[in-house]
């Protein structure tokens, strides 16, 4: 077993660090997490130097994506493969994660802001609304005073805005630039 895996056949917190210090490795293991676990060095490369150059794919320069390619295929590719994080097939050009890539997660992209319930939020709306309906039936007087119209329809909006505020918080945390793919090399 090699000196980068303790006794218990994790990598060493050397490696990891050694791994992650590079932003294009960061950027490859990054793109790979999110797009199923495998691409082509030729689609990373792109990918890759369409982040490190601020444009869209299709604006990327021939140099651009060629300067990125070539340091993925000589370089990272193969330290990452020669760690067991990646398995590269040479006739293809595809690069996989292997189930080794899964100890890297502790370090990457960490969540500091904790997650809303959503499931409660709207387990207790439903329970509110369900409760409030029970007791418009009811000869309580200020809450049988509500048309059971007007209470569907307010549960109706409140259920909507919940989701519309759950779609729009989903979409700005798309948004945030994940920790492994700022440059962190100065």
């Amino acid at each position: 077993m090699s000196s980068d895996a303790d006794t218990t056949g994790g990598m060493s917190p050397d490696l990891v660090f050694e791994i992650l210090s590079n932003t294009r490795r960061r950027m490859l293991l990054f793109y790979l997490r999110e797009h199923g676990g495998s691409a082509t060095v030729k689609e990373l490369a792109e990918q890759i130097a369409a982040l490190e150059n601020e444009v869209d794919v299709d604006d990327l320069q021939r140099q651009q994506q060629k300067r990125v390619y070539v340091s993925l295929y000589q370089t990272h590719v193969p330290k990452l493969e020669e760690a067991g994080i990646v398995e590269y097939d040479d006739a293809s050009g595809e690069v996989r994660l292997t189930n080794r890539a899964g100890e890297f997660d502790t370090y990457l992209t960490p969540t500091t802001e904790p997650e809303y319930p959503w499931r409660i939020h709207y387990l207790v709306l439903a329970a509110l609304g369900g409760w409030l309906f029970v007791l418009s039936l009811t000869d309580i007087p200020v809450v049988s005073a509500i048309p059971t119209t007007a209470l569907g329809v307010a549960l109706v909006v409140a259920f909507g805005v919940s989701a519309a505020v759950q779609y729009w918080r989903h979409r700005q945390r798309q948004r945030e630039i994940p920790a492994e793919l700022l440059d962190h090399e100065e």
